[in-house]
Order: structure tokens, then sequence, then C-alpha cells
């Protein structure tokens, strides 16, 4: 009897939750943050903007999505010119989907918008408060079965004490993995300082990954000219490499750029660099200009790279 009545209890305050949370995010509204597109089309677009590609079996599947419901979504996006469909070069019977540059430009301020709303939600929240609430977001995850010990990051704005930490692994990472002085790390103050200095939260961004409570990357976007933004201080902890955070970072870089109107991403990095050229080149970075840098070391390279929005 017990057992039966605890049973009960759970399942009200689930539902009592699932009401309270949809209310909070506006899932019942007929369309998405007043768009044109609903919530499951949102979301769609989502996972789309956030891999290089996939199929629609891999999308109904990590969706969750009735395949019909999603044929449909597709071909409403495929009229709208935002998605592409090429035939797969590993198996000819596999159409793999990818979203157009009209599709990026029609989610990313979805996206922003998405971002701002919840940033007024948890912005009422102490630091503490915050980290209760992504404790017990995952907690949830974790005992309903979503495998997240190994694979989840939230990407958040910055707060107070994250350009501390952001200034700190700059300066033990590079040292250990690259060999570079305190110079490197004084740099990093440098742009740090000068980034909270003359913080324009309409140009320019910076945005921690966060796993677990703990900072794993980092990426700021700042002003360089009416035009122009620089994509700076592109880190991913060793421990949280693999997960395609550093990629992640960039896209958000790319998307808020191009909503912010600027027309051009410049970037500077060094040619050891290998993992991160990689990140950059698959966003479409091409590289403008290289020189010797021997302020890092003999034999460094610098490089300058940029890609046109």
């Amino acid at each position: 009897m017990m057992e039966e009545q605890d049973r009960e209890r759970t399942i009200q305050s689930i539902r009592r939750f699932n009401r309270f949370y949809t209310k909070q995010i506006g899932i019942l509204e007929s369309s998405y943050l007043q768009s044109s597109f609903s919530l499951t089309q949102v979301r769609v677009l989502y996972e789309l903007a956030h891999c290089d590609s996939t199929t629609a079996t891999e999308l109904a599947k990590g969706i969750g999505l009735d395949a019909g419901y999603l044929s449909r979504i597709l071909a409403d996006f495929e009229k709208r010119g935002f998605i592409n469909k090429n035939q797969s070069e590993k198996d000819g019977r596999q159409t793999i989907l990818s979203l157009t540059d009209q599709g990026q430009k029609a989610f990313a301020p979805l996206d922003i918008g998405a971002n701002e709303q919840i940033g007024v939600m948890v912005g009422k929240l102490s630091s503490g408060e915050q980290n209760r609430l992504l404790e017990a977001m995952s907690s949830i995850q974790q005992i309903l079965g979503e495998e997240t010990k190994d694979k989840s990051y939230v990407l958040r704005p910055h707060r107070p004490g994250d350009l501390g930490w952001v200034i700190h692994r700059h300066g033990v990472l590079y040292a250990q993995e690259y060999g570079y002085e305190e110079r490197f790390e004084a740099l990093v103050a440098e742009i740090a300082a000068k980034f909270i200095q003359k913080y324009d939260p309409k140009r320019e961004r910076c945005w921690i990954a966060e796993r677990s409570g703990e900072n794993v990357g980092s990426v700021f976007l700042v002003k360089s000219t009416e035009d122009t933004a620089k994509l700076r201080l592109l880190i991913v902890e060793p421990s949280a490499r693999g997960l395609g955070i550093g990629k992640r970072l960039v896209d958000e870089c790319i998307r808020f750029a191009r909503q912010a109107g600027y027309k051009k991403i410049t970037l500077w990095t060094h040619k050891q660099l290998h993992a991160a050229i990689s990140i950059y080149k698959k966003a479409g970075f091409h590289l403008v200009n290289e020189e010797p840098d021997p302020d890092h070391g003999i034999g460094t390279i610098s490089q300058v790279w940029e890609l046109v929005l």
C-alpha cells in the first residue's frame, strides 16, 4: 500500500513539474519565440545546425520524432531552401542532410533568442543557485537514462571569475603543451581585460563551456571594426576534447557575428595548433597571412585566418 502511495505521489510530482517547466519555456505556445516556427521545427533546425551532416533516420532517432512527421518538416524546409540533400558517398541508399547558408541564417536569431530567454530566466539566480540548477538537471538526465556522464556540456555567457579562469588555463596549458612562457599569459590577460573594459553586449560575446559544474572551454568574439569581428581565446580542456566543444564554440561565434551584422571574422593563431586550425578550416576560414613569431619560441609561425560572412 505504501509503495503504491509513493508511486502515485511521484507521478503527480513529475506532472506538476512538467506543467511548471512547459510554462517557463513557452512550450505550449503555437509558435516559438514569436517566430513562424513551431518548437518541433526549431528542434530539427537545432540538430541540423549542430552536426556536419546526418540522415533523416538518425535525426528521427536522435530527437525521438515520428518519421512521417519529420518527413513533412524536412519537405517544408527543402521548399524554403533551408536544407541540402546529397547522396552518401559511403552508402548510395542514404541521403545526407545539412543546413544551407539560408537555413543557418533562419536558425541564428532563434538560437540567440533562446539563449537570451534562458539568460533572463537564470539571470535572477545567484551563482550558487545556478550551479544547483545545473546539477539537478544533470541528475534528472542521468536517472532517466540519458548518457550524459561523459558527453554532456552546456554553453553559457561569462560571469564573475570566468576571465580569471581563462587567463590561468591558457597560461598552464600552453606552457605544458607548447612550451610558451609567461609573456603569452600576459597577452591573454591583456585581451581579457580589454574585453571587460570595452564590452559591447550587442556586438561582442564570451562563451564558457561547462561540464559537470566545471569550466572546460571558452571563446570570445570581439569587435575589431564596424564590419569585422575577431575570434579570440579558443580553448578546450584536455579532459573535454573529442566532444565537439571546440567546433560548437566556433559555430556560436559565426552565428552571432552574422546576427550582429559583421561581414567578416578574423583570428590570429600559431601554425602548430593543428586541432584548432582544423576546426577553423572546416568552419570555412582561410589563411591570409603567416610570419615567424620568435616571441613565442624559435620556429613558431603566427597565422591570420579570416571568414567572409
